[in-house]
């Protein structure tokens, strides 16, 4: 259902991983919603970004991470006519495979959940304005039409780039030098077994040392000049190149971003169609948005901090767990430095890194959280963003109804909400 108010218990910026999770939430929790989402579609890097693969649900043999993204993920595998995954073969995160799902089902799914759940919606617009006054925040949305003022008891920001939250005026923190982004796309027309590998190795160190390429264009991994390139080959290109250097967390950052993704995709394609056995390579699918892993995160009430994460500390005010390794992909070295979480270890996210500093009924939830950069490389994965969104949701409609701050909810009622959802919440 389009918008047709002005006046909300709860505004939702972003329809990405975390937001459509936070306005169902919030939906069901009976608070008068509006889920607000750029672009015409929902569910961000899963749809527009192209990653439909979900990683982080189970930990260790168990379910840690269910509820209402868990839902979207199960509907969207059952349409398919497939069974969704058994947690009894991930018993170990080495062994877990990313849970695929088709995006544009999943998209369609959303929608479906979003107008049941009762929320408005708003495709094709942002927020240019955001402000408190008094009791209520007002928004200045950009649509095709013009500005539209809207006001909303509580504000919850799932932009991944903390947009509303340093709108309305709060501080937010950025690495010196930021992960590199992935555009996901994809190619075919050729037989893997009758390339000669070591051929297309050879040609590659060339336009290597021509500077026509880096090898961190090829992404990561690999022990030797050439294995990016062959993996690439392998995997079809699908999640396997690097665009360095870029800082997507504004639109004339992300403008150039795309641009120069675009550049390298095109760069790939020609020079692959010259090699011997790509001649007929195809592009055969690109992501309408390159898909971003860091740009912000809020400066939050509380800061995660890899040792925390890496411990497992159970926060006092705990909302949902996480389970991902530390992920962090550089340009320089082998691409990555990841390590896996010491078994049994599963992680908690605290409200407080939710909630951004000197804020009142203002929530932020998905990959701008607060915490440091390798904490950050680990939460930022969907399962997680789609447990914290639920959260949001629930704190927001509580922090509606009652009138009281999120940071003052009873965090025993908060978890109740969830449960009754079918969250799992930590102990």
């Amino acid at each position: 259902m389009a918008a047709e108010n002005t006046s909300y218990d709860v505004i939702v910026v972003g329809g990405g991983t975390a937001g459509v999770v936070a306005a169902i939430q919030a939906g069901r929790a009976d608070a008068k919603t509006l889920l607000v989402e750029k672009c015409g579609m929902f569910g961000g890097t899963t749809t527009t970004g192209g990653v439909n693969f979900f990683s982080g649900f189970f930990a260790w043999g168990r379910p840690v991470i269910s509820g209402i993204g868990w839902e979207l993920v199960v509907k969207t595998i059952k349409e398919e006519g497939k069974r969704p995954p058994d947690p009894a073969p991930l018993a170990s995160l080495p062994n877990q495979p990313a849970i695929m799902a088709n995006p544009a089902l999943y998209a369609m799914i959303c929608d479906e959940e979003v107008v049941s759940a009762g929320v408005e919606v708003l495709f094709h617009s942002m927020p240019a304005k955001v402000k408190r006054v008094r009791n209520r925040w007002e928004l200045a949305l950009c649509t095709k039409e013009g500005l539209l003022e809207v006001s909303s008891k509580v504000l919850v920001d799932c932009t991944g780039d903390a947009n509303a939250v340093q709108l309305a005026g709060f501080p937010v923190m950025k690495q010196p030098v930021l992960q590199p982004a992935t555009y996901l796309f994809s190619v075919k027309g050729y037989d893997v077994e009758k390339l000669d590998m070591e051929a297309l190795r050879t040609a590659y160190k060339k336009a290597i040392e021509a500077g026509y390429y880096k090898d961190s264009d090829f992404g990561w991994g690999g022990e030797k000049l050439g294995d990016r390139l062959i993996g690439f080959i392998h995997s079809q290109g699908v999640n396997a190149i690097h665009v360095c250097d870029f800082d997507a967390t504004g639109s004339k950052g992300k403008t150039a971003l795309e641009l120069a993704g675009r550049v390298l995709i095109l760069k790939i394609y020609r020079w692959l169609r010259k090699q011997p056995g790509l001649e007929k390579l195809e592009l055969s699918f690109i992501a309408p948005e390159c898909g971003v892993r860091e740009t912000v995160v809020i400066d939050g009430k509380s800061y995660i901090a890899v040792q925390d994460y890496e411990r497992g500390r159970r926060w006092p005010d705990a909302v949902c767990y996480s389970f991902y390794p530390v992920d962090v992909h550089t340009e320089e070295g082998s691409g990555l430095i990841f390590r896996h979480l010491d078994k049994g270890i599963v992680p908690t996210i605290p409200r407080g890194a939710m909630l951004p500093k000197g804020s009142r009924f203002l929530i932020a939830a998905g990959r701008h959280i607060a915490g440091d950069r390798e904490a950050h490389s680990a939460y930022r994965v969907k399962a997680s963003c789609m447990a914290m969104g639920q959260a949001a949701g629930a704190m927001a409609a509580l922090s509606a109804k009652r009138n009281m701050d999120p940071e003052q909810l009873p965090i025993a009622d908060i978890l109740a909400l969830l449960k009754k959802h079918g969250a799992i919440v930590p102990d």
